[in-house]
């Protein structure tokens, strides 16, 4: 635990910029301001058709379906699965809620690490277009991932993967959805879950972020970031949580208690207003005796690895793979 009433700051140095990304800055601002300029259904359709910066060796061959899914209002979402040549059966389920501030976006905004994961881990990847903000604000995404995780569940057999061997993952707004998709499966006697991969995740509203237990000065010190900044946060969560109710489906730190949680790893970085809760997620499961692998990308942004060939990109997509063999030594397939 990191407290910001006792000892100062220590995560303030995780914000000076890494020299990698000083000379990427410029024409990133650039870039993002334009897009910010823009009307908001423009503003969605740059980012849902603009295609995903993936790195080079980004695995190609792979089998990629569509599928619309029913969820509890009767509604159908669409899902993405991606299937290796040589995937096994009865393979790990790795479900993916894509970020983009529970506003924008889609699949293709994880299409890298869901790529990675379907070639290297031989898992089946399936990424769910959730319903959004503002037209379906919370709890509709976390509502529409879950009842997901279930048709899979239930289809088990049609998709090829084992019922019992799932992990849930995302980056930013869905690193927010499967820590919260954990606990809503622990809370409903819901089985299944062996692992959490929480990219960047949004952790907490800001105001009812626990000051006196975790420290909290990157929104302070991040709030002119790059890519995503203080008042471009404050926007999202305006769109998803409008009167910013302290609801813990919507922020998971503040739930009364974390045990029972499964296995996680933490991607934060340096850079971002939502570092520390981050840290303070990572922290708390900790406390709760969930085994918890953190990994801190220094002086670097929001969605850094939109850059692809930063070598902290390449990191952080080979640290999901390498944790989730990690996590299926401890939960083989049957």
């Amino acid at each position: 635990m990191a407290s910001s009433t006792s000892g100062g700051l220590k995560y303030s140095h995780l914000s000076k910029m890494d020299p990698a990304f000083t000379p990427l800055q410029k024409e990133c601002d650039e870039n993002f301001k334009v897009l910010w300029s823009l009307p908001m259904n423009e503003f969605r359709a740059a980012w849902k058709n603009t295609p995903p910066a993936l790195p080079q060796d980004v695995p190609l061959d792979l089998d990629i379906t569509h599928q619309m899914v029913p969820v509890r209002d009767g509604t159908k979402v669409e899902i993405r699965v991606y299937r290796s040549k040589k995937v096994p059966s009865n393979a790990l389920l790795f479900l993916v809620a894509h970020g983009g501030g529970w506003v924008v976006g889609g699949h293709d905004i994880e299409e890298g690490m869901n790529r990675y994961v379907a070639a290297k881990n031989n898992a089946i990847v399936v990424s769910v277009d959730y319903r959004m903000a503002p037209e379906f604000p919370y709890p509709y995404a976390i509502n529409d991932c879950f009842d997901v995780l279930q048709w899979c569940k239930a289809n088990a057999r049609s998709l090829g993967i084992d019922p019992e061997r799932i992990i849930v993952g995302g980056g930013s707004a869905g690193g927010n959805i499967a820590a919260v998709l954990s606990q809503k499966a622990r809370d409903d006697g819901v089985s299944g879950i062996t692992g959490q991969v929480l990219n960047i995740p949004v952790t907490c509203h800001p105001k009812h972020f626990p000051t006196k237990k975790y420290e909290y000065g990157s929104y302070e010190q991040n709030k002119d970031a790059p890519v995503i900044d203080v008042p471009r946060m404050t926007w999202f969560w305006d769109q998803y949580l409008p009167n910013a109710e302290p609801e813990i489906y919507a922020s998971p730190l503040l739930a009364k208690s974390l045990k029972g949680l499964p296995p996680a790893i933490v991607q934060v970085a340096g850079l971002d207003p939502l570092r520390d809760e981050g840290l303070a997620y990572a922290d708390a499961m900790k406390e709760a005796g969930v085994h918890v692998t953190l990994k801190v990308y220094p002086g670097l942004p929001h969605g850094f690895y939109m850059f692809p060939h930063l070598e902290a990109s390449t990191q952080y997509l080979q640290s999901v793979v390498d944790w989730i063999n990690e996590n299926q030594q401890i939960h083989p397939m049957i």
